[in-house]
C-alpha cells in the first residue's frame, strides 16, 4: 500500500504541480499573444487569471518547497502557513479553469489557439485535482497534530518536500 504523505509521494506532487503550471503558461501565454496580436485589444481576464494562476503556483512551490527543506526550524515553516498556501493556490486553479470553460462554452472556437486554450483549462482542472489532493493532506496533518503545544506548530515534513531533499 502506498503511504501518502511520505516524502517520495509529496516530492513527486510537487514535480506534476510544477510541470502542469508550466505547461499552463506557456498556452496562456500563447492565447493572450494570439488575441492581442489578432483583435488588437487585452485578452480576457479569464486567461490572464490562468497566467496569474501559474506565476503564484511557481512561487508558492518555491515556497512548499524550499521552506520544509532548508528553514524549517523558522517561523515560516508553520503547518497554518504551509495549509494557507496550499488552499489559497488550489481555489485560484479552481476559479481559473472554470472561469476559462465557461468563457470558451459560449464561443465559436476552432483553430490551433482554441485547441490551446481547451488544454489550458484541461490542466488547470487537473491542477485543481493535485492542489486539493495536497490541501487533503495538509488538512489532515493539522487535524493530526491539532492538541501539540502552540510552541511546536511546524508542518510535518512527510506532507511537505522535507530536509536532505
Amino acid at each position: 500500500m502506498v503511504d501518502f504523505a511520505s516524502r517520495t509521494v509529496v516530492l513527486a506532487l510537487r514535480a506534476v504541480q510544477l510541470i502542469f503550471a508550466i505547461i499552463v503558461l506557456g498556452l496562456e501565454a500563447y492565447v493572450a499573444h494570439w488575441w492581442n496580436s489578432w483583435y488588437h485589444v487585452g485578452s480576457p481576464s479569464s486567461i490572464n487569471f490562468l497566467i496569474f494562476c501559474s506565476i503564484w503556483t511557481l512561487l508558492a512551490l518555491a515556497y512548499l518547497i524550499v521552506v520544509p527543506w532548508r528553514f524549517a526550524d523558522t517561523v515560516a515553516h508553520h503547518k497554518f502557513a504551509i495549509l494557507g498556501a496550499e488552499a489559497l493556490t488550489m481555489l485560484f486553479w479552481f476559479a481559473g479553469f472554470i472561469a476559462l470553460a465557461v468563457f470558451l462554452s459560449g464561443r465559436v472556437c476552432y483553430g490551433q489557439v482554441c485547441n490551446c486554450a481547451k488544454a489550458g483549462a484541461a490542466f488547470g482542472a487537473f491542477e485543481w485535482l493535485l492542489f486539493a489532493i495536497t490541501t487533503a493532506m495538509a488538512v489532515m496533518h493539522v487535524f493530526r497534530t491539532k492538541d501539540r503545544p502552540t510552541h511546536n506548530n511546524k508542518a510535518d515534513p512527510n506532507v511537505n518536500v522535507a530536509e536532505g531533499v
